[in-house]
């Protein structure tokens, strides 16, 4: 009895001993600074890329310009609410919004507005909300919940591949029916997260043989026959230069006239209506024309920069559950950045994806802004944070 009581006494000191006692410290001024400049930086940009069409189309060369800076005084106040918003809290609201999300997923598939011949939005005019946004951040908050909660059912491929399959697999598969780009973003957010949180990596080399079954379907069946078309522009845009092969042809043309230095802020060809809506997707084919090659090199160190410090706060929070939710933030933000810079140099086949931050777009712009916020408020607990 009394050895008993000794050993549990003795464990009990030895977990004390062993916690690490945090404060709340400051957040990483790096992350915030980066943001605010990528940020400010987007706006010039949309400013550059969309005047000459707004002029056309709606008369009003700051169209564009007014919206996004409202939108980005909105997301700049979500960031510092979430930076402020313990995100431990998060735990309570996790399944909730993760639920809440899904049923979006479906709705939109049935009464939300039609985009270029797909439902992605619900909108009133020029006002919209993509619900694939909301459900890339629930399904980081709830798949850190349930990673950290179950972290002992990741030890068998069973288990791995469940989780998978059913908590990261039916978002992405509700968002993969009319926007196949997000549902990867999504994927690879989730296996991302499980990789980070599985102690056994030759799991996700056993399943990469179902999940590219998985993924055959989006491709081969009829109605996304379109998707083998891109897949064949992508080898060759001059197969048809006036149609499919438009975009990537005049993507690259913007790219190389750039040259080292650029032609000078405002003054691209492209957008004169060469690249249809260059404000959008496309707009880092217009930083490259504009700043050059020197111009992007700093872009993209930025965003460097950003997902360091990122990697940074996941390696230093306490606990797993916000390392969890800092690992997917950071693989959200690079995986986008990643894709958009790939399809605008044709190292990919064409597919939409915003640039983060920089690409015109209020529902991408604030929920970017709300992950980075929680990501800030994250690194307010660090381990270096010790009393």
């Amino acid at each position: 009895m009394d050895l008993a009581v000794s050993q549990k006494g003795y464990k009990k000191a030895k977990r004390k001993k062993e916690e690490v006692k945090l404060v709340r410290g400051q957040c990483d001024f790096t992350i915030l600074f980066t943001v605010v400049t990528l940020t400010l930086f987007g706006v010039v940009m949309i400013f550059s890329s969309s005047y000459h069409y707004a002029l056309e189309n709606f008369n009003d060369m700051y169209y564009f310009l007014k919206r996004q800076v409202i939108w980005s005084l909105l997301g700049f106040a979500t960031m510092i609410f979430a930076m402020n918003f313990d995100y431990r809290r998060l735990k309570v609201w996790a399944p909730l919004l993760y639920l809440i999300s899904q049923v979006l997923l479906v709705l939109v598939l049935f009464i939300g507005k039609e985009v270029n011949n797909s439902k992605r939005w619900f909108g009133i005019g020029s006002i919209g909300f993509q619900p694939s946004e909301l459900a890339k951040l629930t399904l980081i908050f709830f798949l850190a919940l349930y990673i950290s909660r179950n972290k002992s059912k990741l030890k068998t491929f069973t288990g791995l591949f469940l989780t998978l399959i059913i908590v990261v697999g039916i978002p992405a598969g509700l968002i993969a029916v009319a926007n196949l780009s997000t549902a990867i973003v999504v994927a690879f957010i989730g296996i991302a997260m499980l990789f980070v949180a599985s102690p056994k990596v030759w799991h996700f080399f056993a399943l990469a043989a179902p999940v590219a079954a998985a993924a055959i379907p989006a491709v081969l069946l009829p109605q996304f026959r379109y998707r083998l078309v891109r897949i064949q522009i992508w080898l060759n845009p001059w197969l048809d230069p006036t149609n499919k092969g438009y975009q990537p042809i005049q993507s690259l043309y913007a790219v190389g006239s750039g040259g080292l230095f650029g032609l000078g802020l405002g003054e691209s060809r492209q957008k004169l209506g060469f690249i249809p809506e260059a404000h959008n997707d496309i707009i880092f084919a217009i930083v490259c024309e504009e700043l050059g090659l020197v111009g992007a090199a700093v872009l993209l160190t930025l965003f460097i920069v950003l997902i360091w410090r990122g990697i940074k706060t996941a390696m230093n929070v306490p606990d797993l559950f916000g390392s969890l939710i800092a690992t997917g933030i950071v693989c959200m933000i690079g995986i986008q950045v990643l894709i958009n810079v790939a399809v605008i140099t044709n190292t990919i086949p064409t597919t939409g994806m915003p640039l983060p931050f920089i690409s015109y777009g209020g529902s991408s712009l604030l929920f970017t802004m709300a992950a980075i916020g929680i990501l800030l408020n994250i690194s307010r607990y660090s381990r270096t944070n010790k009393i």
